[in-house]
């Protein structure tokens, strides 16, 4: 059966066939797993050890099972993980089977396995990356709350029948309590800003250090422009409206579309240095039973 995306067979496929194998049944991840699901385990031996590689190629929910399958095949491996999401393939196998073997197996199946083996940095970016979108979204509810409940009734007033409550609203902000309430707003757009669009900010002002102008920097420098009139504005003398949450909305909007909404994403990767040596991944504690390894990657 052709695997990829466009129907055509690839030399994953051939290595099955090869082997005689496919899928197992419990990989068709398009079905609708079972209400008592949990992770697939497998029993490794106790001198196994683990080896994770970054790859690119695994396009498809069925290729991942396949690759396990493949991998799973081969003398001296016990448990193998590959997971779409991550672009990474864990294997717990023999120490007697080389990481240079296994490498050469993932290339054999099509893979691209990335240079220098920085698997588990570009698992731990991707992990950062997930993070941000949660402060990103987190935060910027916490914005927009406020704003839905005190600032926009006092804005858009017409929409409101109460006049009492408009008023007291508007009393509010007309008071020092405005001081603590536009510093919590403000506080929390700028660290959404920083934290989740750190790498962002970064890559503007490489950009800026080297004379050139990218869509990123026109973002960056326009959320600073308006972060800096809504700070004038809430805390000096200059009259203006407060629009830390135009700040928040643009925030989440950027970080949400960068994560979801142009594809699979490379994580950011500044500073991988190198592969991070791994040993088994077995309990500490483990005493006469074999080490259990999970193999759902991450899903």
């Amino acid at each position: 059966m052709p695997d990829d995306r466009h129907g055509r067979s690839t030399r994953l496929d051939a290595a099955a066939r090869e082997r005689g194998l496919d899928a197992p049944a419990g990989d068709r991840r398009d079905a609708a797993p079972p209400d008592d699901a949990g992770p697939r385990t497998a029993r490794v031996p106790e001198p196994h050890v683990h080896d994770t590689f970054s790859v690119d190629g695994i396009d498809t929910k069925r290729r991942e099972g396949l690759l396990e399958a493949v991998l799973l095949d081969r003398d001296g491996v016990s448990a193998a993980s590959a997971t779409r999401r991550n672009g990474t393939v864990g294997i717990h196998h023999d120490p007697d089977v080389s990481r240079g073997e296994l490498r050469d197996a993932l290339e054999a199946c099509g893979l691209v396995v990335a240079p220098g083996d920085a698997a588990f940095e570009v698992r731990r970016a991707a992990q950062f990356d997930s993070a941000r979108v949660a402060v990103a979204v987190l935060f910027g509810l916490m914005v927009a709350t406020p704003y839905i409940a005190v600032l926009y009734p006092t804005r858009v007033e017409w929409l409101f029948y109460d006049p009492v409550t408009v008023q007291y609203l508007q009393s509010i902000l007309d008071s020092q309590m405005a001081t603590h309430f536009f510093v919590n707003l403000g506080s929390l757009s700028g660290i959404a800003f920083l934290v989740a669009c750190g790498p962002m900010i970064k890559r503007s002002l490489a950009a800026a250090a080297a004379g050139e102008v990218t869509n990123e920097s026109v973002f960056v420098a326009g959320v600073v422009a308006l972060f800096g009139y809504s700070t004038l504005a809430a805390f000096t003398a200059f009259e203006g409206a407060v629009h830390y949450d135009l700040v928040a909305y643009a925030v989440v909007g950027v970080t949400l579309w960068n994560h979801f909404g142009v594809g699979e994403t490379t994580p950011d990767t500044a500073g991988v240095e190198g592969p991070t040596a791994d040993g088994s991944d077995a309990p500490a504690d483990a005493t006469e039973e074999e080490p259990v390894a999970m193999t759902d990657g991450g899903r």
